[in-house]
């Protein structure tokens, strides 16, 4: 696998860029190599694979799997281009309630991987996109939480000043209001 892994500002968030390999066939991309990801120090615990379409200007996040079903992701970009987020939601964390955040394109098939503790969001900014995420832990609704994609103490600089949010995101709370059992010092996965 000829990947490069890139730690982003807050050093747990990885982008990851893949090698592709065209001809006149198509192509061919190698998506997830368990010693090269282990060696980056991405655990090999992926359980459960989802797959979201959405169209220009959405916003789906800031989302969250708690304790003791908490998730990590890998998050991959098959069709179009998204403005991908984490925020760190690790209460003690010397970076809590900061954000990162990187554009994702299927023109070089990058992907982000977002460990435990950390909230997660994307903004379409093509005209659609399809996106595949692989988890650290199955879905659990009892264990699912976010934060208002908005909330001006984080202050993300969305590039879609009116996106089009669910009405489930629409009424999340904001971080400081927020019921969050991560903490700084636990493993990541």
């Amino acid at each position: 696998m000829q990947v490069s892994f890139k730690k982003l500002d807050i050093p747990e968030v990885v982008q990851i860029m893949t090698r592709t390999f065209e001809d006149n066939r198509g192509f061919f991309i190698e998506t997830y190599k368990h010693s090269d990801f282990r060696a980056n120090g991405i655990p090999n615990m992926f359980v459960q694979d989802n797959y979201s379409y959405s169209v220009k200007g959405v916003l789906r996040g800031l989302h969250y799997q708690e304790h003791p079903k908490a998730q990590g992701k890998l998050v991959m970009i098959w069709e179009g281009e998204i403005f991908d987020v984490a925020v760190d939601v690790r209460k003690g964390s010397p970076t809590y309630g900061k954000w990162v955040g990187t554009v994702l394109s299927a023109r070089d098939y990058s992907s982000l991987y977002v460990p435990v503790g950390f909230a997660h969001g994307f903004c379409v900014l093509s005209e659609t996109a399809k996106v595949m995420y692989k988890v650290t832990q199955e879905y659990s609704p009892e264990s699912e939480g976010g934060i208002i994609w908005n909330d001006p103490e984080i202050g993300i600089r969305w590039p879609d000043a009116a996106p089009l949010v669910s009405e489930r995101d629409a009424r999340l709370p904001m971080l400081r209001e927020a019921d969050i059992n991560f903490a700084y010092g636990e493993e990541l996965t």
